[in-house]
């Protein structure tokens, strides 16, 4: 006979040899959980009736994989994620897995389900890196179910995921990058540009340092946030991963140009005192938080001009690195300067520059073994 709890609690009892939870729903409907044992189901009970009463869906036997991510994404998406990353993931959810994979129940999805998730979004002419990411996406959302016991297996995890062509970066030579330089020489943004391609910093962690971030002393700077736009609205937000967090020592260019960046700001200053607010090292000619695109855009107007090539902001990062190992900085080196989260990943970025500076070292280990030339001549 059901033991009775609290009103609108629910009650627990046996049906059959198992453990059954029953309670009521906002607008009336019954529900139930089940366990093998008492404490088991009583766990489930709480936790259904705690999501009940904060207008989460419960969770059971029957909820489906759309239910889940719902709960999902309000209970360890948001809490825990930076606002760029829970819009990507909300999008991801709402736009492709709950549409196609809502209504099926969360214990029932198999491999096959996710795999011919994929082939539709390919055939509706995503690319491979989108639909990756997506199936990336529901990944770390079974994990948690995996982990809280609501399913057997990871199915996202066991889907092969469609294949990706490795990304071509793009990054300037070292006669470019004096090109470069001299062709921004003046520009508001040169300090920007020259310390982006010094320290390969993000442009959210550069558009997002302030003064209190640098050590001109100590010719360092210290990574500690990165500028986003929520809703419009400049913020800062926590760097994109612990490892991110990170000390950078500063080259004698970088060091240079942000002290001309803090005398011209101290000029500002002088002329209104509510200047700059957020004391950010880069701002526009208001002193209000740099936008972006605006930035990308006047990076790829001063290329054209300079007779460059066209990069995205980020490959500034690319060529800090491919510079890095030109002058023969091991990975683990560049890994800490780019605030990767592994090694794998600095590894597999920059695995076309590999082979020239692996060339580079052998010629660097005749010359300490012979003591002489590297074209074979004595």
């Amino acid at each position: 006979m059901a033991q009775k709890r609290g009103n609108g609690e629910g009650s627990i009892g046996q049906y059959h040899g198992r453990w059954v939870a029953r309670f009521s729903l906002a607008d009336g409907r019954r529900k139930a959980v089940y366990g093998a044992t008492r404490a088991e189901v009583a766990q489930k009970l709480a936790a259904a009736t705690r999501d009940r009463d904060v207008g989460l869906p419960t969770l059971n036997e029957q909820t489906t994989l759309g239910d889940f991510l719902a709960r999902w994404l309000e209970q360890s998406v948001k809490p825990r994620n930076r606002p760029s990353t829970v819009k990507s993931y909300t999008t991801h959810v709402r736009v492709h897995l709950a549409p196609a994979l809502g209504s099926v129940r969360l214990a029932r999805l198999t491999p096959g389900d996710v795999e011919r998730f994929m082939a539709g979004k390919l055939a509706e002419g995503l690319s491979a890196s989108t639909v990756t990411r997506i199936r990336a996406t529901l990944r770390r959302s079974l994990a948690l179910a995996l982990k809280q016991g609501l399913v057997a297996r990871n199915s996202a995890a066991l889907a092969d995921p469609p294949h990706v062509q490795p990304k071509q970066y793009e990054s300037l030579t070292i006669e470019q990058v004096r090109a470069f330089l001299e062709a921004v020489r003046g520009h508001r943004l040169e300090a920007l540009f020259a310390v982006a391609i010094a320290t390969g910093l993000r442009q959210g962690e550069l558009l997002g340092l302030q003064w209190t971030d640098v050590d001109l002393d100590g010719k360092r700077l210290f990574v500690r946030h990165a500028l986003q736009r929520i809703d419009g609205v400049p913020t800062l937000v926590e760097p994109k991963t612990p490892r991110s967090r990170r000390a950078i020592a500063l080259p004698p260019l970088a060091l240079a140009q942000l002290r001309t960046q803090l005398e011209r700001r101290s000029v500002a200053m002088a002329d209104d005192g509510s200047w700059n607010p957020l004391a950010l090292v880069f701002t526009s000619m208001d002193g209000t938080p740099l936008d972006g695109p605006n930035v990308t855009h006047a990076l790829q107007r001063l290329l054209r001009e300079a007779g460059l090539p066209r990069l995205r902001f980020h490959d500034l990062r690319h060529t800090c690195a491919s510079l890095l190992l030109a002058q023969g900085a091991n990975m683990r080196v560049i890994m800490e300067q780019l605030g990767h989260s592994q090694i794998s990943l600095t590894m597999n970025t920059y695995s076309h520059v590999m082979p020239e500076a692996m060339q580079d070292a052998a010629e660097r280990m005749e010359r300490i073994l012979t003591g002489g030339s590297t074209d074979g001549s004595p």
